[in-house]
């Protein structure tokens, strides 16, 4: 296996992923959390967008936003995982340069599509308890297509920079990625140049779009529980934030790891280079894999047309 570009030009036609380094003797067993992750978050997620798109009564903002999300999980998690795994089961560690940018771009484009749905997610929780007789109104189907589409913008250019930052470096001392994937930091700190462009515009997006997102749907709770407890009964208190439960548990489930990822990343430099590996890879398929066992569970609209579905098949 080379460690350098052969070539000498200044970028290599293709990167070599090299997995988790020091742990290639059990590249196969560490596969098999991550396929059960994968195979429960490709399996859950189709099933929640069957469900509405079968389901008329679903056919609302909450459950169109809810399919979007699927959607998105599924891009997210499919952008990384069979390449991971074709490097743990086959040893098939080649990727194409344009092929690993396009990755890269999918990988952090999504990741802020998601950040954004739940932006949206709480949007529409807001207008449900604060405004529920405009709620109708105000997020028609074509409102929240539109919001959909917004997002899914806003991702594509807030991620796009990075790739073509990317592609403008060379990189001549070596094409060796010690990732299973072609992360962002992970690329670019192989260029033979001064990437401080790159580091500080990964940076600035990521700090800018989560924070932006957090502090959106922060304020939007907090309106929230604002109507919540100016209801006049305990039931109805209980009642109304319990339709918001579903939206706080994925949120958790997505930013509390990716918090945590940054700290790693920041300030955990005397960890093992497997654990710098593997936790984000976790990261990035933990919340499609909660995410419909989430709604699954917690929503009952979706919970009694999956228990329909399955006592129906079996009759």
């Amino acid at each position: 296996m080379s460690q350098s570009n052969a070539t000498g030009s200044p970028n290599p036609s293709t990167f070599i992923l090299l997995g988790i380094p020091g742990l290639e003797a059990v590249h196969v067993w560490i596969s098999i959390p991550f396929t059960v992750m994968y195979a429960i978050a490709f399996l859950g997620n189709f099933i929640i967008m069957f469900i509405v798109k079968m389901e008329q009564s679903l056919h609302g903002p909450m459950y169109y936003f809810l399919c979007m999300l699927a959607a998105t999980d599924l891009v997210l998690c499919t952008s990384i995982v069979p390449k991971m795994l074709s490097i743990f089961w086959f040893n098939d560690r080649e990727i194409n340069f344009n092929a690993c940018l396009t990755q890269m771009f999918f990988i952090h484009c999504f990741t802020a599509v998601e950040s954004g749905i739940f932006v949206t997610m709480a949007l529409d929780r807001y207008v449900a308890i604060c405004n529920p007789l405009r709620h109708s109104t105000i997020l028609t189907t074509p409102i929240v297509i539109k919001i959909g589409l917004a997002m899914l913008l806003r991702g594509g250019l807030i991620t796009l920079p990075c790739p073509l930052l990317a592609r403008q470096w060379p990189y001549c001392r070596t094409n060796v990625i010690l990732h299973t994937g072609c992360e962002h930091t992970a690329v670019v700190k192989l260029a033979c140049a001064d990437i401080r462009i790159s580091s500080y515009y990964g940076l600035f997006a990521a700090v800018l779009q989560m924070g932006l997102d957090i502090f959106s749907i922060a304020v939007s709770y907090t309106l929230i529980i604002r109507a919540i407890i100016s209801l006049p009964t305990k039931d109805a208190r209980l009642k109304t934030f319990g339709t918001c439960g579903s939206h706080l548990c994925a949120i958790l489930a997505f930013y509390i790891p990716c918090f945590f990822s940054v700290l790693t990343y920041r300030f955990g430099q005397n960890m093992a280079l497997y654990f710098h590996i593997l936790f984000p890879n976790v990261c990035i398929l933990l919340p499609p894999m909660l995410n419909p066992i989430i709604y699954g569970v917690r929503t009952k609209q979706i919970r009694d047309r999956l228990l329909h579905f399955f006592t129906h098949k079996g009759t």
